[in-house]
């Protein structure tokens, strides 16, 4: 039987602990802050002060938090609303707070719209470029039977769909019924670690898992000086900083989106050695650029090194260690940039025997449990109405990065690593927040139309309909200054 994704062990990660760095657990705090770090009070929604609580917010700011909406749009048998909801309120209450630390004036209180949030957790199934709406999974996407039960598949991409199809020695052009009868003769976990080994992404569908995993790891490193920053305009809070975007596909690209609307200067960095599906960048390019930019490549790679040079904020999305050979190991980055906010994601969490591997939401959900939990009547494995361990760990890390940079000038100087995992979401999903309000609403309620959050605008790519962003605190953005330019033709320099 291959082992699951395991608690966190108490061991430190890295060298990274040393006399020089404040650690803390998730949701403890240094003695010597003197905020609160409890749940707030009774009217306080509790998914909400324990996010709060996680990012180190003072729980005196929460009874600015205040939702309102129609309900419904996100059912499932998990809360799924309540944790949506959650991260995004988190979320502007961070944009807010480092609005008035930036503006000099209150903390503005904050309205989370929830049929916003439903909607912009969708935003990939709302999005239509010239009317035509995207494929979502591929093909050979899915769940398949095994001889033993159920198995996820991810190959989305065209690398992963060829590893797929060559681990189990079909034909390239091999279609969904010929991986079908292939699937159909082997146990699910045999399929899942041959594919593991081939870099391709197959995991068993498994029963609800226990393993504890942290929503937010927040670490304090050494104490250097950060740059000032200037005033900035209520709906521009983070208006100045500059943030490496090292990532593709939702989660992170949900989380900078989310800084670019904010003000951010936004640059996403690829590979041209990879494929990217442009139809997913179009969804999560809003307000950002995009370059390409080959780190093997001595010119490149000097380019590369002096946008890190002036960076605030680095997001990277790829599997750990995947790019530590680049010098981007978080040691090598913080003995460089000792000031930075390096914001970190993985799949399977960052400890134990799956920490180093691939995964996908879709895929996060089969291994834990999700699957299993949503199956029909039929035994047929089910998902969560949105890719919400996606989307939500975005928020979550949005919110983390708006959070740091507050509190590097309000508390103690010094880098920032935070780290976020899907299991971790999972976790906290399945096993954190009570079950609220479910199905179409409260009795009275307003019915949920998306069509109400979703808008218009010309772009590179056409006429783009797509969903609008649901941060929400008084004189909040209520949109990005720019739609998504072509993937990866952005000159790579700051602005």
């Amino acid at each position: 039987m291959t082992d699951r994704p395991t608690p966190p062990e108490s061991a430190p990660e890295s060298a990274l602990e040393s006399a020089s760095e404040s650690a803390s657990a998730p949701g403890a705090r240094p003695e010597s802050r003197p905020e609160s770090r409890s749940a707030g009070g009774p009217a306080a929604d509790r998914p909400t002060a324990e996010v709060w609580a996680a990012l180190g917010g003072s729980a005196g700011l929460l009874d600015r938090v205040a939702f309102h909406g129609p309900q419904g749009g996100l059912p499932s048998g998990l809360p799924v609303s309540r944790f949506a909801r959650a991260t995004v309120a988190a979320c502007s209450l961070a944009a807010a707070e480092l609005a008035a630390l930036r503006g000099g004036g209150p903390v503005p209180a904050v309205r989370v719209d929830e049929g916003a949030v439903a909607t912009s957790f969708v935003s990939e199934r709302h999005l239509e470029i010239d009317g035509r709406k995207p494929v979502g999974f591929a093909p050979l996407s899915g769940f398949w039977r095994t001889a033993d039960g159920w198995i996820r598949t991810h190959a989305n991409y065209p690398h992963h769909r060829d590893r797929l199809l060559a681990v189990l020695g079909l034909a390239p052009g091999a279609g969904p019924e010929q991986l079908a009868e292939a699937l159909g003769k082997l146990p699910g976990e045999q399929v899942q670690e041959r594919a593991y080994a081939a870099g391709a992404l197959a995991v068993a569908v498994a029963p609800a898992s226990t393993a504890a995993h942290p929503l937010v790891e927040c670490r304090e490193i050494g104490a250097a000086p950060v740059r000032p920053l200037a005033a900035a305009p209520l709906d521009r809070p983070a208006a100045g900083i500059r943030v490496l975007d090292l990532s593709r596909v939702i989660s992170g690209p949900v989380a900078t989106r989310t800084l670019a609307l904010l003000g951010a200067d936004v640059l996403r960095i690829d590979s041209p050695r990879l494929p990217e599906a442009e139809d997913a960048h179009t969804d999560t390019g809003f307000g950002k650029r995009s370059t390409r930019l080959d780190l093997a490549d001595p010119a490149d790679r000097a380019t590369f090194e002096g946008l890190l040079d002036t960076a605030d904020v680095v997001v990277n999305a790829y599997r750990p260690g995947s790019l530590d050979a680049h010098g981007l190991a978080p040691e090598a980055l913080f003995a460089r940039r000792p000031d930075l906010v390096l914001a970190r994601i993985s799949a399977w969490g960052w400890t134990g025997p799956w920490a180093g591997r691939r995964g996908f939401d879709s895929l996060v959900q089969a291994g834990v449990g999700i699957a299993a939990h949503e199956a029909g009547p039929d035994g047929r494995p089910g998902v969560l109405p949105a890719q919400a361990l996606d989307h939500g760990t975005g928020y979550l890390l949005a919110a983390a990065v708006l959070r740091a940079l507050t509190e590097q000038r309000t508390h103690r100087p010094g880098g920032r690593h935070l780290r976020f995992s899907f299991v971790g979401s999972a976790s906290w999903l399945m096993h954190g927040i009570p079950a609220g309000p479910a199905g179409p609403g409260l009795p009275g309620a307003e019915p949920y139309d998306p069509a109400r959050w979703l808008t218009e605008t010309d772009s590179a790519y056409g006429r783009l309909r797509y969903a609008l962003p649901p941060i929400g605190y008084a004189g909040a953005p209520t949109d990005w200054a720019r739609p998504p330019g072509r993937w990866g033709t952005d000159a790579p320099v700051w602005r």
